[in-house]
């Protein structure tokens, strides 16, 4: 990907269409008076909107559906009450007549610690304080998907991407359950959109270490992240795309910034985990970089009863004597690494059943609702919830390798047969897998989701612009996908990605992006885009 050389020229604003420009203030406003001002409101405005609708949706959904936290949401909510009681993330133990402070760190404290704060500013005694959090964090999501992808789509698929975030019905339901996913995503997405932010603000003539501000930034909000979910660190060598590439002769002097920002942000990403690291080494059995269900979670995904999804570990399978929590974790991690040294094929062999558990449908928020208020939940209403949710995830999923796929009308009136060969083509094969993932006896849809995660990174002829604002998604995405893969699935995990599915549904068949080059990929080329706003 190469920086235009005049951003500002006639052909160069001819060349980016409403669907492929970023948008901004344009130039012609410039010294117009109030209209710059009321101009650069609206997306402040529109971002305000979605976040009030939202938030009253998620509310209203905590408020009608909405009983006891059960399964993880009950650990969850357990610990956030300790720790705004004062004692910390930990429970009592009575040993010998003696009630004595027993220190946690199998749950990653993230969640618990959101929760803990609005318990010790409202009381923890309303169960209505849980749905007061989930629902500001799902309203503030909706808002930032908006505002990442105002930074590599039109303002028309910018919003389009904010409403479908907001309208999400599994999103909306997940407001009733006391769970991580949403914080989770409301992170990294965070993490994304400032890293991208911040870098185009920069001058263009500025230092390296200046240039890094963006990366240090959203990658010390990543960090943050990574104590409600640690495969958030993952994403955090990926955040150097949100630097363009130098426009140098030299290939190693063009790359070097982005491998100086891949560095400055997996440290920085480490800086708000390590004080919980030293606090696990501290007061724990043993040290532990956020939490210690690694083990637990791959012993799950690859002993001898595995199965691709959530299997109860039980004393007999192994780890029989175990006394702390990370002796506990360090053991089942030996267990599970055995059995995939002894039999990789099967472990291999379970990747598609994992892949398809965590992609494949959307239920978990009705099962947990279910589980917390049974009465409610009749079988008729619980299968017709259940599908409702699954169709719309699925469509989700079927548009998501379009955001890079180009639409081939514009193609078409260019006469460019390589492109309108290549474009055309993708575009039938995801129709064809579509048919295929619905009409299988079992639908399946996760090869698609892999497939956008890679198509998204082939310089294919004809494709769309590829803004970090859309790369970036997409690494969520995928990062989502090998976790599963190595330890098991459900389909509460791909939560935590349904909004970067919504984003990339928003860019889907995006006219080809003409100049050889990323329109977003610099920052002056967002001044180029100002008539798509």
């Amino acid at each position: 990907m190469t920086e235009p050389s005049s951003v500002g020229s006639p052909s160069r604003h001819r060349a980016l269409s409403d669907d492929s420009a970023p948008t901004t203030t344009s130039e012609r406003d410039v010294g117009s008076g109030a209209r710059p001002v009321a101009r650069d409101l609206q997306p402040v405005f529109f971002a305000l909107g979605l976040f009030a609708v939202a938030f009253a949706l998620r509310f209203l959904a905590a408020r009608l559906f909405a009983g006891e936290p059960v399964w993880d949401g009950h650990y969850y909510d357990f610990g956030a009450r300790r720790i705004a009681e004062g004692h910390g993330y930990s429970d009592d133990r009575i040993v010998a007549g003696v009630v004595e402070w027993h220190p946690w760190c199998h749950y990653p404290v993230g969640y618990s610690g959101y929760l803990a704060f609005f318990y010790w500013l409202l009381g923890s005694h309303g169960s209505w304080v849980p749905h007061l959090a989930n629902g500001l964090a799902g309203a503030l999501a909706c808002a930032v998907v908006y505002l990442l992808a105002r930074e590599g789509l039109s303002e028309r698929r910018a919003r389009l991407a904010g409403i479908l975030t907001t309208l999400h019905p599994g999103l909306i339901l997940y407001g009733a359950l006391v769970m991580g996913e949403v914080v989770s995503a409301l992170s990294v997405m965070t993490a994304f959109w400032i890293a991208i932010r911040l870098t185009r603000t920069l001058p263009p003539h500025a230092s390296v270490l200046v240039r890094m501000r963006g990366v240090a930034a959203g990658a010390l909000i990543l960090g943050a992240g990574a104590l409600v979910r640690p495969q958030a660190l993952l994403c955090a060598p990926f955040l150097a795309l949100a630097l363009p590439l130098a426009s140098r002769s030299s290939t190693l002097l063009r790359w070097a910034p982005r491998a100086i920002a891949t560095i400055v942000a997996c440290v920085f990403a480490l800086v708000p985990v390590l004080p919980w690291t030293a606090r696990n080494c501290r007061v724990m059995d043993g040290c532990a970089l956020v939490s210690t269900n690694a083990g637990w979670n791959l012993a799950i995904g690859s002993f001898p009863r595995a199965t691709g999804r959530f299997e109860t570990l039980r004393s007999s399978d192994g780890c029989r004597e175990v006394t702390g929590q990370v002796q506990q974790d360090r053991c089942w991690l030996h267990y599970g690494i055995e059995n995939i040294e002894r039999e990789p094929g099967r472990w291999l062999g379970l990747i598609p059943a994992k892949l398809s558990n965590t992609f494949d449908h959307e239920s978990f928020a009705v099962e947990y609702l279910r589980e917390a208020r049974p009465s409610e939940w009749p079988e008729s209403r619980r299968v017709a919830w259940r599908s409702a949710l699954t169709a719309v995830h699925r469509i989700l999923m079927v548009a998501s390798p379009l955001a890079f796929v180009a639409l081939l009308f514009p193609l078409r009136r260019r006469a460019e047969p390589r492109a309108l060969a290549a474009q055309g083509a993708l575009l039938v094969a995801v129709g064809l897998a579509g048919y295929l993932g619905i009409s299988a006896g079992t639908p399946t849809f996760w090869p698609i989701v892999l497939g956008a995660c890679v198509l998204a990174w082939l310089p294919l002829p004809g494709r769309p612009a590829t803004p970090p604002a859309l790369l970036l998604p997409v690494v969520l995405i995928a990062t989502t996908a090998l976790t599963h893969a190595v330890f098991f699935g459900d389909d509460r995990y791909h939560l935590v990605a349904t909004p970067a599915f919504c984003l990339l549904a928003a860019a889907a068949l995006r006219p080809p992006n003409t100049r050889g080059a990323d329109a977003t990929e610099t920052r002056g080329v967002r001044a180029a885009g100002a008539s798509s706003s």
